[in-house]
């Protein structure tokens, strides 16, 4: 595995520990149970299908997981970006993990696109 894909795999990683420490912060402190939720479930999904992607079958099911997880981290932004503007969490709360999942999603899309070219001129 390149340093790259173990970078990618590590972030994700602890981007979803992030998230479900927010999503128990949110549930136990601020009784808020919907938005959380979604937001536990994109966030951890970011990971879950890096992963799945190093076991893919082809170069094809390598870019599918890794598009997938590219949707799902997105998705978490739109969550983060909701709970931001109802103000369930704070502007720093905020910043921090929307940054990290703009940092995850540039490394998806760049790998993505890698991968695109390099396949075509194998």
């Amino acid at each position: 595995m390149s340093d790259k894909k173990h970078v990618l795999k590590d972030k994700s990683f602890a981007f979803a520990l992030r998230c479900i420490s927010l999503y128990k912060h949110l549930n136990e402190n601020k009784k808020e149970f919907v938005i959380s939720k979604q937001l536990l479930r994109s966030g951890t999904s970011v990971g879950a299908n890096i992963r799945e992607a190093q076991n893919a079958e082809s170069k094809a099911d390598f870019i599918h997981k890794l598009a997938i997880a590219q949707k799902e981290c997105d998705e978490t932004i739109y969550w983060l970006e909701l709970l931001y503007e109802s103000e369930f969490i704070i502007n720093s709360e905020f910043e921090a993990l929307n940054n990290e999942a703009n940092q995850i999603l540039k490394m998806l899309r760049s790998s993505i696109l890698t991968t695109k070219q390099k396949s075509h001129y194998s």
